[in-house]
C-alpha cells in the first residue's frame, strides 16, 4: 500500500495495529484512509499514547495534541514556543514533552497533575524507563535524570562534553544512551554512572532503536546498520559494534526493530528500505526504488513495516517471511 502526502513525512507510528503518519503541514493520516488537521504548522514529533489507542504529536503551535481516527483534543499549548521532544509510558501513563528549556510531565488520567523541570541549555530529547518512573533528558553538556512525579528535586547529572540530541533506556534500566551532536553515541551505567564512548561513526546518529529483549542497540549513522551488544552484566562496556548491511553507496538514516524480537528494518538516505533477521542477517530490499531519503520508519513485529520520505512518499508492507 503506497501513499503520496502534500507534505514530508516526520514519524509515523503503529496505533492500534495501523499505521499512522504524522506529516509536515500538521496533519496525521492514518493507513486505513482517515485524516486530522493536529496542527497549525509543522509536527515535530509524535509518540504513542499510554493506553495504545492514538498518538500524542507536538508541534511548532506550541500545542500538545492527542488524535485517533475518529478525532483529537488539545492536552497543552505554552503560547507558541516548539514542542522539539516527547516520551509516553504505559506503565505509569505520564506524558513528558520539551519546550526550550523546559520539560513539562502530565498524568494523562489525572488533569490536575503538572510538573515543569528546568534545565540550564534547551531540551532536545526524552525518554522514559521501561517502569516509566524515570525519566531521561538529553540537553547540552550530557543528561538529565528525573523522577517523572516528584515536584521538587535535582536532576542527576550524566555528563559529557556537547551537544546531546536523543537519548534511550536500555529496557532493563540500567544504561542511558545519547546520541550526539557530532557524530557519536555516549553512553552511561546508571548505578554509577560511569561512562563510555561510542564512536566511529562516519555522520551523525539520528535514529535508535533496542531489539530482541535490549540484546542489541540499533543504530543509524553508517552505511550499515550498527549493532551494540548489552547482553551481560557489562553491556556494551568494552565491546565492539557491529555492522550489517553495509552498502557504501548509501547511509542508513532510520532504523526500526521489534522490542520483543530479532527483526529488524533499515531506512536510507537514497529512499531505499530494508529488513533483516538478525539471526540469519539476510536483508530483504521491502522498498528497492532510489528517491527522496527515508525520514520516518516503524515495525509492527513480524506483521507490518511502514515509511515515509522527505517528498511525502509514504508506504505500509507486509514483513518478509524470515
Amino acid at each position: 500500500m503506497r501513499f503520496s502526502f502534500d507534505a514530508y513525512v516526520t514519524d509515523v507510528l503503529f496505533t492500534a495495529g495501523r499505521a499512522a503518519f504524522a506529516l509536515g503541514d500538521g496533519t496525521l493520516a492514518w493507513e486505513s484512509g482517515e485524516r486530522a488537521e493536529a496542527h497549525d504548522g509543522v509536527i515535530l514529533c509524535a509518540a504513542p499514547h499510554p493506553s495504545g489507542e492514538g498518538l500524542i504529536t507536538g508541534g511548532d503551535d506550541g500545542r500538545v495534541v492527542v488524535s485517533d481516527p475518529e478525532g483529537g483534543h488539545e492536552l497543552a499549548d505554552i503560547g507558541g514556543r516548539w514542542i522539539d521532544a516527547l516520551a509516553t509510558s504505559p506503565e505509569s501513563g505520564l506524558l513528558a514533552f520539551a519546550a526550550a528549556r523546559e520539560v513539562h510531565v502530565r498524568d494523562l488520567k489525572d488533569p490536575g497533575f503538572a510538573r515543569c523541570f528546568p534545565h540550564d541549555r534547551s531540551v532536545a530529547g526524552l525518554a522514559f524507563d521501561a517502569k516509566g518512573r524515570r525519566l531521561a533528558a538529553a540537553t547540552y553538556g550530557g543528561v538529565a535524570l528525573w523522577y517523572g512525579r516528584i515536584a521538587d528535586q535535582k536532576p542527576v547529572m550524566l555528563r559529557w562534553a556537547g551537544s546531546h540530541i536523543g537519548v534511550v533506556f536500555s529496557p532493563d534500566g540500567r544504561f542511558v544512551i545519547s546520541s550526539m551532536q557530532e557524530a557519536a553515541l555516549h553512553g552511561w551505567r546508571v548505578a554509577d554512572a560511569k561512562d563510555m564512548r561510542m564512536g566511529g561513526y562516519p555522520s551523525k546518529v539520528r535514529s535508535l532503536a533496542f531489539l530482541e529483549n535490549g540484546l542489541w542497540l540499533a543504530t543509524s549513522g553508517a552505511p550499515g546498520v550498527v549493532l551494540w551488544p548489552f547482553a551481560g552484566a557489562q553491556g556494551p562496556m568494552g565491546k565492539q559494534a557491529t555492522e550489517i548491511g553495509m552498502d557504501e553507496s548509501a547511509m542508513v538514516v532510520r532504523v526500526a526493530g521489534s522490542a520483543k524480537d530479532r527483526v529488524l528494518a533499515a531506512g536510507l538516505d537514497d529512499g531505499r528500505v530494508w529488513a533483516c533477521d538478525l539471526k540469519s542477517e539476510r536483508i530483504e530490499i521491502i522498498k528497492a526504488e532510489k528517491g527522496p531519503a527515508i525520514t520516518a520508519l516503524a515495525v509492527l513485529g513480524r506483521e507490518k513495516l511502514a515509511w515515509g520520505d522527505e517528498a511525502g512518499a509514504a508506504g505500509v508492507e507486509a514483513f518478509p517471511t524470515m
